[in-house]
């Protein structure tokens, strides 16, 4: 074996090793990280019932007289979490139906560069945002309004996440194959009928996919609502209400104020066990649908 066959045999297996190392590095950190959460929410569930947790609507753990209903912070993750959708969802796919079959090259070169810089925005820019420019503006028009509520934030975290359903709902419209866009072409159809009847139909999957993939962004999202959306664990279903969302909680625990090691302290770990359940059960249900339409054109 020559001399360069042996150094490129050299190269390759210490690439394959830090391949390796690096996958290693992955797997164990979120295994430190499942673990931690399990150690801690053990020890939370120790002294609260998982029953009261899971059934109680009041949530108080700060108070003298604590209760830990869990409830209400859902309801503030999911209220502020559907506004979010109903301003992304249809408008990024209106945007990917655009961006994949009407614009011209000189539109799809400003378009796409400007949800990618708005992909790039920090989130604590989009909290003051919603806080200080989005909300006065909703006032006028909705005099109940409060100051700290669900809808600005909701609206703000839609735009936040708006690039990721358009990209992921136009990869899904450009792998449908193209002869049946043009068999619906013979047929007859008009462009905007081949959209609405043929292309979307058939990139459904994928669609969905990008749907419950921003679901899971959404759900997860912590600065926008933590400076929006207020910080009053309030069950209620009005967007017109300040909520408390379950990572907003987190982060008004972790400011400091509560002393490490309490019952109060733990909850932390109790939200986020339950948050990293949510967000891992939709993002399976996102891979499975992803697997079934990718299967489907194999």
């Amino acid at each position: 074996m020559s001399t360069r066959s042996q150094r490129g045999l050299i190269i390759e297996r210490v690439m394959h090793t830090l391949f390796f190392l690096c996958g290693c590095v992955s797997i164990l950190t979120t295994l430190g990280i499942v673990l931690t959460l399990l150690f801690e929410s053990v020890t939370f569930f120790k002294e609260v019932s998982i029953v009261d947790f899971l059934t109680d609507t009041v949530w108080t753990p700060l108070f003298t007289e604590k209760r830990f209903g869990i409830w209400p912070l859902v309801c503030g993750t999911f209220l502020t979490s559907a506004v979010a959708l109903l301003v992304a969802l249809p408008l990024g796919l209106i945007i990917a139906i655009y961006l994949s079959e009407f614009a011209s090259a000189r539109s799809r070169a400003w378009l796409k560069p400007t949800l990618e810089i708005l992909a790039g925005i920090p989130t604590i820019v989009f909290g003051y945002f919603a806080l200080i420019a989005v909300t006065p503006l909703l006032q006028r028009f909705i005099p109940d309004l409060s100051g700290f509520n669900a809808l600005s934030p909701g609206i703000v975290m839609g735009v936040m996440i708006l690039p990721m359903v358009a990209s992921l709902s136009e990869d899904a419209l450009y792998t449908v194959p193209r002869n049946l866009r043009d068999a619906s072409y013979a047929m007859g159809a008009t462009r905007l009928q081949m959209v609405f009847t043929v292309l979307v139909p058939a990139a459904m999957g994928g669609i969905t996919a990008a749907f419950i993939l921003a679901m899971s962004r959404a759900i997860g999202e912590t600065m926008i609502v933590a400076i929006a959306a207020g910080q009053q664990p309030i069950l209620t279903l009005n967007p017109l209400s300040p909520v408390e969302t379950m990572t907003a909680f987190i982060v008004q625990i972790s400011l400091g104020d509560t002393p490490h090691g309490t019952l109060a302290y733990r909850t932390i770990f109790a939200v986020a066990s339950t948050l990293f359940l949510m967000t891992m059960l939709l993002n399976n249900i996102s891979l499975r649908i992803r697997q079934r339409f990718q299967q489907a054109y194999v």
